[in-house]
């Protein structure tokens, strides 16, 4: 038996209407609280929406905190912001235009001087900054093609956190040792596949996602970071919900659902390499202390057991799951 204190999921799309009832209770049952996407139809662009939603997500889940982030736009006011922090809201989320699912409304011109404005008074308003960090450049290079903005954040604005979100790339690893206010996610996916699984040997849509997937080397970095618990990392699964017949009828719907496994997964994968001892701090220690938690809210508790039984691979009727064979089940 093995037990996890206040599970944390820094990353996490539920979307909206029906979608979010069907899914929010897999996120709900394994987590305390999450960091919710607002790249919506509609973004989650105001204050207003953004306690909207939450409230529609706390109507059907009394014991599950959404840690909803602001979208990032240029109609974003410094008044705005003040706005959303008297109201508890401390996040904010970049997506490049046109870089993912639903950013077409996304920021076209990152270090335009009113980004900039909105930015630093983000920093004056302790606000946390998340990032979709990819360009347009080669697909495999997507996420360094980011790294000048990336870098320009981070020396303009030191006091302001910012999240490398999903980090898919070995070669951003050094920049979290270059800059004090740069963390990062690191999903369940990026972490235990690479692109032979999305297209060795035949394209498996199911393993679509961006940032996509990328070399074993890459891979292998992100798991040893993952693996030692590293005091710059934290998980987010980036858990993307599409329904069968929406990926099925466009294999280009970016997204992995893995929420119905994700503590079990970690959990398997950690006991396989022997590093059981550091799964508290990779799934809630360590983003307590970098997003600074504990005095911006009052966490639901939570404490999980979880044991170990045959490997099996779970199935979700509509919706598709990744393929881990998970050992270890949490317990009813």
């Amino acid at each position: 038996m093995f037990t996890l204190h206040n599970p944390l999921d820094m990353h996490l799309h539920l979307r909206e209407g029906e979608m979010l009832a069907k899914v929010l209770p897999f996120s709900a049952r394994a987590f305390s609280a999450a960091v919710v996407m607002p790249n919506l139809q509609e973004p989650i662009n105001t204050t207003a929406r953004a306690l909207d939603y939450a409230r529609q997500i706390q109507a059907q889940s009394t014991e599950f905190m959404p840690l909803v982030a602001l979208y990032l736009q240029e109609s974003l006011s410094p008044q705005e912001l003040e706005n959303a922090r008297r109201n508890g809201l401390f996040l904010i989320k970049l997506y490049p235009q046109n870089v993912t699912t639903n950013s077409t409304q996304g920021v076209a011109d990152i270090l335009s001087p009113k980004i900039l404005e909105i930015l630093r008074a983000a920093q004056d308003l302790d606000f946390i900054l998340c990032v979709h960090a990819e360009t347009q450049d080669f697909v495999l290079d997507r996420e360094v093609g980011f790294h000048p903005i990336l870098e320009s954040l981070c020396a303009r604005f030191p006091q302001l956190p910012i999240i490398l979100e999903h980090m898919s790339d070995a070669r951003s690893i050094p920049l979290l040792e270059k800059y004090p206010n740069l963390y990062a996610t690191l999903t369940l996916h990026h972490i235990t596949w690479h692109l032979d699984a999305l297209l060795g040997a035949r394209l498996n849509p199911h393993l679509f996602c961006k940032p996509l997937l990328k070399t074993p080397k890459d891979q292998e970095a992100l798991l040893q970071l993952a693996l030692s618990a590293h005091p710059k990392v934290c998980f987010g699964s980036d858990s993307a919900p599409h329904s069968l017949a929406h990926k099925h009828a466009c294999a280009c719907a970016a997204g992995i659902f893995s929420a119905p496994l994700l503590l079990e997964a970690l959990t398997t994968l950690f006991d396989i390499h022997h590093a059981l001892d550091r799964l508290q701090a990779f799934v809630s220690d360590n983003a307590r202390r970098i997003y600074q938690l504990d005095r911006r809210v009052q966490l639901p508790k939570k404490s999980l057991t979880l044991s170990k039984h045959p490997p099996t691979i779970p199935t979700i009727p509509d919706l598709i799951i990744p393929p881990f064979a998970v050992e270890w089940r949490i317990d009813a």
